[in-house]
């Protein structure tokens, strides 16, 4: 059986999209879903390639028992429109950006990570680069919430 395969996007993949990376992978083991279903993020921009996620995502994401500290940053690759069944950018910004590199044929594909969450209000998870503390925990609240709703719709899938 193939792998459900998610991506999730940031700027330089090393704040948001790794916090989400990390509650998804966490999340699957809790469910015993590792092997069904795969997760991977990226960045839209090169910036940090190769970089571990920011020190303070890390720290933040430890104290509620996620270890990032495996992941390295990597830009989005073309591939990834076709390897990927589901690709969530953390705010429109990203959504453009992904919308302008993916081919016609895998649009369907890309979505607003926090659209899972209706209603939520919120539409995109904040950017806590160059804030405090509040930042990345908000942050983790929102990669929460929008892994458990993505979660309890690829249990039906899969």
């Amino acid at each position: 059986m193939k792998k459900f395969k998610v991506l999730f996007v940031c700027t330089g993949n090393i704040c948001r999209s790794p916090s989400a990376d990390g509650v998804m992978r966490r999340m699957l083991a809790d469910a015993g879903l590792e092997h069904v279903i795969g997760v991977d993020s990226a960045g839209t921009q090169r910036y940090h390639v190769g970089d571990a996620p920011d020190a303070r995502s890390q720290k933040h994401a430890g104290k509620r028992g996620y270890d990032l500290s495996f992941l390295r940053a990597r830009a989005v690759e073309l591939s990834d429109f076709a390897e990927f069944d589901l690709i969530f950018a953390m705010d429109k910004g990203h959504l453009r950006a992904l919308q302008s590199l993916c081919p016609s044929e895998f649009s369907h594909k890309v979505k607003l990570f926090l659209s899972i969450l209706p209603d939520s209000g919120e539409t995109e998870v904040a950017d806590p680069y160059y804030g405090g503390a509040a930042g990345f925990e908000t942050v983790l609240d929102q990669c929460e919430a929008g892994c458990a709703a993505l979660l309890k719709q690829i249990k039906a899938l899969v």
